[in-house]
């Protein structure tokens, strides 16, 4: 029983590696769009584009965790609690960036919520706001954390050795967007964003191509 569920648990972890890649590029495209549709630089992305964004988002941060679980199912034995703990910080990113962007969609523009001034300092996607300070701890601190320790649960080389450095690189580069926090500066956050839009789906893309040979040759 166990050894189908660890067979299910590596075609569940292939499935999702493509989901992340496939849907990260979709998301690439439509940042693409909504920055260069900008009225200006000052404003954030504007519909349709920021809602297609956010969809994609709810959409992304479960199928990151089911690769964090596949991940997890291939890793060997004694690598396995890093791969534990790339899916516990993983799966608290899926949780906060979740509810950070299904408030925005539901409550952002509802008459109640959207009265008077202090909205712009809760729903408002850009710093300072309380879903930006949210988004900041789900991509900038839990995000790089998962990438980090998931990097430390794959041994190997080829395939498997360019997959760690690309979620090394992810991780860093979340850490470094980190610092825009304390600088005050936006701009220097952005950087994560390479991290998690380029960089994990490479990553991703990779991890499912390795775990979808070793589903194939039934080793687990």
């Amino acid at each position: 029983m166990s050894q189908c569920n660890a067979a299910l648990n590596l075609r569940v972890g292939v499935i999702a590696g493509i989901t992340v890649a496939v849907l990260n590029v979709i998301y690439a495209i439509i940042l693409a769009i909504g920055l260069l549709t900008l009225p200006s630089p000052e404003l954030q992305i504007q519909n349709p584009w920021f809602t297609v964004m956010e969809l994609l988002i709810i959409g992304i941060a479960p199928a990151m965790v089911a690769l964090a679980v596949g991940l997890h199912a291939w890793a060997p034995v004694e690598r396995k609690s890093y791969a534990q703990l790339s899916i516990v910080f993983m799966s608290m990113c899926a949780v906060v960036t979740s509810c950070v962007h299904f408030v925005i969609l539901t409550l952002s523009h509802q008459p109640t919520f959207a009265a008077g001034s202090w909205p712009t300092l809760v729903f408002a996607f850009r710093w300072p706001s309380v879903v930006y300070a949210l988004d900041i701890l789900a991509w900038d601190v839990f995000f790089p954390l998962a990438a980090l320790f998931g990097a430390l649960a794959i041994q190997g080389m080829g395939l498997l050795g360019v997959a760690r450095n690309v979620l090394f690189g992810s991780a860093a580069l979340g850490f470094i967007g980190l610092s825009g926090v304390p600088l005050s500066d936006m701009n220097v956050r952005n950087i994560g964003i390479i991290g998690y839009v380029l960089l994990y789906p490479i990553a991703a893309a990779l991890l499912s191509i390795v775990i979808r040979r070793e589903a194939a040759r039934g080793a687990v």
